[in-house]
């Protein structure tokens, strides 16, 4: 259900591929990355439930695994919402581009990539799998890189305000990282 409602909403957030009016391509290598290891950990997961196979005990750790895929989805997303077609799945300065700093974004620089990593960790915990969560682990090394690359591109477009912006933010997980 809850990916359904995830998906519903993912239709109507906006967004889109372009490749604005300046791109960083240096980084596209993320994307299929990104998803062999979601469709790894899409099928992964549920096989080693099903299985049996290394698989973390009781019933709470699925209904964590739920709430945590649910807060992830809508913290993945709310930023689409945020900056609407300003959002791209490619590193991208887009027409009309503004740094936005205040609401979700005035404490984390990358709110959605925080919520894709609990999206997925809630995933494979919601099957509890050991294998989905190693996945999940996977995907912080790319993530790193996607974010080093929008943070180079954001820097060299706006300059002194992005750098100021940038240090009195956390750039994933408040108060750590």
């Amino acid at each position: 259900m809850v990916l359904y409602a995830l998906c519903i909403v993912a239709i109507r957030a906006g967004g889109n591929v372009s490749p604005g009016v300046r791109e960083e391509r240096g980084n596209r290598w993320v994307i299929p990355a990104f998803v062999i290891i979601g469709l790894l950990q899409a099928y992964l997961a549920p096989y080693t439930d099903r299985k049996e196979f290394w698989t973390i005990d009781g019933d709470a750790i699925r209904w964590i695994g739920v709430a945590l895929s649910a807060a992830g989805g809508a913290l993945r997303l709310w930023p689409v919402f945020v900056l609407g077609e300003r959002f791209s799945g490619l590193v991208a300065i887009q027409r009309g581009h503004t740094l936005v700093t205040t609401g979700v974004y005035g404490v984390i620089r990358n709110p959605s990539y925080l919520g894709l990593l609990i999206n997925s960790l809630g995933w494979a915990l919601a099957f509890r799998s050991g294998v989905g969560v190693l996945l999940a682990a996977l995907m912080i090394p790319p993530l790193i890189a996607r974010m080093s690359a929008e943070e180079r591109l954001l820097r060299s477009e706006f300059g002194e305000s992005y750098e100021s912006y940038r240090d009195r933010t956390w750039r994933l997980i408040p108060g750590v990282y």
